[in-house]
C-alpha cells in the first residue's frame, strides 16, 4: 500500500480528477467524474446515490475493463441494475462493454512500452492477463478472445515478431483450470528457454494494483530470478498518465455525443479532444 492508502484506490481517484478536468475543459455544461468500486469503497450504489441526490439526470457508467468478462464488467451491469431497480425515476443511461478495440487504447500502452525501452533498453514482453476459469470460455465469455486481440495489436504497433513477446493469464485460485497458460509458469520456464531479460505490462489493468505491483513485480520477480532470469522489469499501468486521462475523456465524449453537455463541444477544434498519443504523432510528423 502507499502512504495515501490502496493503490487502486488512489490511481483511480487521480484518474477521476484528470478525465473530469480534461471533460470540464470542453463540455458545455456541467460534469462530475466519480470513480466507484465494485467491491471496495466508495462502492457503485453509493455513488449512484449520490449523483441522485444532486439530481444527475444523465449517467455513463464506464468499467475500467478494457477487455469484456461477465465476471468483471458483467458484474458492474449486475450491480448496477441492483441498484436502479429500487429508483422510482430511472436516469438516461450509457454503458461501456469494452473498450480494448478502441485505437487510442493499444496505442496508449504500445507508447508505455516505447517508454520504458528508452530508458531501460528492449526485453523479451510478457503481456500478463488475469485470468478466468476455462469454463467461462466454453460458456460464451469473450475475454480470452479480447485479450488475444488486445495482445496481437499491441505486438503490431511495437513491431515485434512471434519471439519477441508471450502473453499469459495471472491470479488463478483453486483447482479447477483457468485460462492458459499461467503466467508463473511461464515465467519459470522463460530462462531455461534462453529467455533471460523480460518485461511485463498488464494491459487488462487500467490502474496499478496488488495483482500488479505485488504479484507481477514482486512475487513473479523473484521467480524469474530463481529460475535462472537476469533482468526483470515491470511496465506501470496506464494508471492517471495524460494518455490515460486523454483516452478516456474520448470515450467519454464518443458515447455521449447526443448529450446537451458534449453536443456543443464536439464543434471544437478537433485537436483539443484527441488523445495525447495521436497529438504525438501528428507533431513527430510537422517535425520530419
Amino acid at each position: 500500500w502507499t502512504e495515501r492508502g490502496s493503490p487502486l484506490m488512489v490511481h483511480s481517484e487521480a484518474l477521476a480528477t484528470a478525465v473530469g478536468a480534461r471533460l470540464s475543459a470542453v463540455a458545455a455544461g456541467p460534469v462530475w467524474v466519480r470513480s466507484a468500486m465494485r467491491y471496495g469503497r466508495p462502492a457503485l450504489a453509493a455513488v449512484l446515490r449520490e449523483l441522485q441526490a444532486a439530481n444527475v439526470r444523465r449517467i455513463l457508467i464506464l468499467p475500467m475493463y478494457p477487455q469484456y468478462s461477465g465476471t468483471t464488467t458483467g458484474s458492474v451491469f449486475d450491480a448496477l441494475a441492483d441498484e436502479l431497480k429500487a429508483w422510482r425515476w430511472i436516469p438516461d443511461l450509457a454503458f461501456v462493454n469494452d473498450y480494448y478495440r478502441h485505437p487510442g487504447y493499444a496505442e496508449a500502452i504500445a507508447e508505455s512500452v516505447r517508454r520504458h525501452w528508452a530508458q531501460q533498453g528492449r526485453r523479451h514482453l510478457l503481456l500478463s492477463f488475469h485470468g478466468i476459469p476455462a469454463r467461462y470460455l466454453h460458456a460464451g465469455d469473450p475475454y480470452h478472445c479480447h485479450c488475444h486481440a488486445t495482445a496481437r495489436r499491441v505486438a503490431e504497433l511495437l513491431g515485434l515478431g512471434e519471439r519477441d513477446w508471450t502473453i499469459a493469464f495471472q491470479s488463478r485460485v483453486g483447482r479447477e483450470p483457468w485460462l492458459r497458460p499461467y503466467t508463473d509458469e511461464t515465467i519459470s520456464a522463460m530462462p531455461a528457454r534462453g529467455i533471460r531479460a523480460i518485461d511485463v505490462i498488464c494491459p487488462g489493468f487500467a490502474v496499478d494494483c496488488l495483482e500488479t505491483l505485488e504479484e507481477i513485480a514482486v512475487e513473479n520477480r523473484e521467480r524469474f530470478l530463481s529460475a535462472g532470469g537476469e533482468q526483470f522489469g515491470y511496465i506501470p499501468c496506464l494508471n492517471e498518465s495524460d494518455e490515460h486521462a486523454a483516452l478516456v475523456a474520448q470515450l467519454v465524449r464518443e458515447r455521449c455525443t447526443h448529450w446537451p453537455e458534449f453536443s456543443a463541444a464536439s464543434m471544437q477544434d478537433e485537436a483539443t479532444s484527441r488523445p495525447l498519443v495521436v497529438e504525438r504523432h501528428r507533431k513527430l510528423a510537422a517535425k520530419d
